[in-house]
């Protein structure tokens, strides 16, 4: 008969192999099929709950650089900044949704953003501090301006250069069309010898005052208040040409400027952006790939923006045109050591590609962080195939011969229709051409970069946060007489920090729900594989040790 513990150590073998079979494939593939469920969104689901409301509100800080020598910059000394932050804001998003794609595998909504002044994370700054800052909307009047009046004289030189052409003698006039066109001089350089112009530009500059509250240089005294959200008022009663400057500035459609009750025009850097969304995203539901989840099929009803410079070819979509990626606020599950991910921001009109870093740890859930690469803003050119984002809109300013900005770089112009320049916060990482005309900047990659901590198994974003600042070009222009004497400059106004840290609520769900069990499961799995093979180990053991002790009957 079988000895009763091989019999018992069979068992063992049996549950470890069970064991085995379980911790690594039954429950893995449980769990994956479990989550492939649980990101879905369908409607009246959980997921979809979260969809439309996050669970918790992002985090929005805002850092202003104050100005401490305004005075002396309109002389031509170097601007010295100081930052003032972080002006807290808790950011509520909830997405209004209008259908499901009839298969169920996209979805479409607008999304509404809410701001509240966090006072307690923001102390012991309050929205009432006063400010002395880069006064945007005068600046960009300005430059917007001229680049646009050079434009129509560029125009008019090629339509003139075409007739030049089919008409004999006269090759000096058209050498010196040329020569204008290829030294690309800006309008008010032009103007110098062009009388009508010339007036043009003495009666902008006349009325100034009349538009702009009679400004005493090219920065702004004003509360944070008025800067980030209600609004710095100009335009007030204007009259006579000041007055359709005005009516100009309005019918320009700028989304940070906005008409008040009384007629004026309010400028600021976030006020559009609290209320109700206009923009239509589609995205991917999950349905039938959940590693697509949340993925940006359409803005606007388009696959592609149509922002950037586009290739010669008619119909070819540039790579900086593309849609790419989710908007941050969740993850495709299932992230692996090595990948890279794509976040689309519409606030900058571009996608951006994350890279995984390390593994981390946030309040024992694990997770991987991920952070931009050099081809974010540094690596940007012909060199590097993505010229398509030199759009080189600007006139006179520290840029490459390209037309192309300096590393660390990004002009914004076709994206915001204003001549805004995008960097890392303090200008991290970006060009010494920009950094060393401005004291005061203390680039810190710990405190500037861009990170996302995300939970692995699921996508979900753990911690992390977006990283910008929005600067301007100050320069001097021809016939402005405020503008006379100004450095050129790349001009930093505020960065910002837009973000998520999971609360104590989430983090304590996520463990319930996600976290927890994962380790049940993990000890089942040990549990049995180790229990299995010691008891099979100690039976046969057993058995060997009781095999020795049978005495052989002696030989007679």
């Amino acid at each position: 008969m079988i000895h009763w513990s091989l019999i018992v150590s069979a068992l063992g073998a049996c549950v470890a192999v069970l064991g085995g079979y379980c911790g690594w494939i039954l429950f893995p593939n449980m769990v994956h099929k479990k989550v492939e469920q649980s990101v879905i969104i369908q409607d009246g689901s959980e997921q979809f709950k979260r969809f439309v409301n996050l669970p918790q509100p992002l985090n929005f800080k805002v850092y202003i650089f104050n100005v401490t020598n305004s005075d002396r910059i309109q002389q031509g000394a170097i601007p010295i900044v100081e930052e003032i932050g972080p002006y807290v804001y808790k950011q509520f998003r909830q997405k209004k949704v209008k259908h499901f794609s009839r298969d169920g595998s996209k979805i479409s909504y607008v999304q509404n953003v809410h701001f509240d002044f966090d006072a307690d994370a923001s102390a012991p700054y309050t929205q009432d501090d006063r400010i002395v800052a880069l006064n945007m909307h005068m600046n960009a009047f300005l430059q917007v301006f001229e680049r646009e009046i050079t434009d129509i004289f560029q125009g008019f030189a090629n339509r003139l250069n075409s007739r030049l052409n089919q008409t004999p003698g006269v090759r000096v006039l058209k050498r010196l069309m040329e020569r204008i066109r290829g030294k690309r001089k800006s309008v008010l350089q032009i103007s110098e010898n062009d009388p009508g112009l010339a007036l043009l530009l003495v009666h902008l500059n006349a009325n100034l005052k009349a538009v702009f509250n009679d400004p005493r240089s090219m920065f702004v005294s004003t509360s944070v208040r008025e800067y980030l959200f209600d609004g710095v008022r100009f335009c007030i009663n204007p009259q006579g040409i000041a007055k359709a400057i005005c009516n100009q500035i309005k019918e320009s459609g700028s989304k940070t400027i906005r008409e008040q009750s009384d007629g004026s025009l309010a400028f600021s850097f976030f006020g559009h952006k609290n209320g109700s969304g206009h923009e239509v995203y589609e995205v991917h539901t999950g349905k039938g790939d959940p590693m697509r989840v949340l993925e940006i099929q359409k803005l606007d009803d388009s696959h592609n923006l149509q922002v950037w410079l586009n290739a010669s070819s008619e119909g070819e979509t540039s790579v900086c045109n593309q849609i790419n990626g989710t908007d941050a606020s969740a993850y495709p599950p299932f992230r692996q050591r090595g990948d890279s991910m794509y976040i689309f921001s519409a606030d900058i009109c571009r996608s951006v590609q994350l890279f995984y870093q390390t593994d981390i740890q946030y309040q024992g859930i694990p997770g991987y962080r991920y952070s931009i690469g050099e081809n974010f803003i540094n690596d940007i050119g012909p060199e590097h195939d993505n010229e398509c984002f030199c759009v080189d809109k600007l006139a006179n300013v520290i840029k490459r011969k390209n037309g192309c900005l300096y590393a660390g770089a990004l002009d914004l112009t076709t994206c915001l229709d204003a001549p805004v320049i995008l960097t890392l916060p303090h200008m991290l990482g970006a060009s010494n051409e920009y950094r060393k005309m401005i004291r005061g900047l203390k680039p810190d990659a710990k405190k500037h970069q861009t990170f996302v901590d995300v939970q692995s198994l699921t996508g979900t974003p753990l911690q992390g946060g977006k990283r910008v600042q929005f600067n301007m070009f100050l320069k001097s222009i021809n016939r402005i007489g405020i503008t006379e004497n100004l450095p050129t400059v790349l001009m930093p106004a505020i960065w910002v920090e837009e973000g998520i840290q999971l609360n104590g609520e989430m983090v304590a769900f996520f463990k319930k729900k996600l976290i927890n069990t994962l380790k049940t499961l993990n000890i089942v799995h040990w549990a049995t594989l180790c229990g299995g093979i010691g008891v099979a180990v100690m039976c046969l053991i057993y058995y060997i040790y009781q095999r020795g002790r049978v005495v052989e009957p002696p030989v007679k």
